[in-house]
């Protein structure tokens, strides 16, 4: 991974977390956080893993993500400086509750 993308990376996970914060409204008590910003080399894709808390919320998160990308895209948009600008993409990151099951079956044998 080249220097320029790492902090693209790192400006993508900056800005989508305040535009998060700031202009998205979810439920009460429904914790967003981007655990991990990763962009294409060619700088045109850039996929961004969140978890979720509680973990009952993932759908929920998931559809209002799905539903506010093109606004988070176009917000996104406005405060990058470059050329070209990488489509974002949502996922969600499994890994905490993966790791939990691992533990819990770790502590069975």
């Amino acid at each position: 991974m080249s220097a320029r993308t790492i902090k693209i990376n790192e400006l993508v996970k900056q800005h989508v977390n305040d535009i998060i914060l700031k202009e998205l409204s979810l439920k009460s008590g429904v914790f967003v956080t981007i655990a991990k910003v990763d962009t294409t080399p060619d700088l045109r894709y850039t996929r961004i893993f969140v978890s979720v808390f509680p973990e009952k919320e993932i759908d929920y998160v998931e559809k209002t993500l799905t539903k506010e990308l093109y606004h988070i895209q176009g917000a996104l948009n406005k405060k990058l400086h470059m050329r070209p600008l990488p489509k974002v993409q949502f996922i969600t990151d499994l890994t905490e509750s993966k790791a939990d099951e691992i533990e819990k079956l770790l502590r069975q044998i």
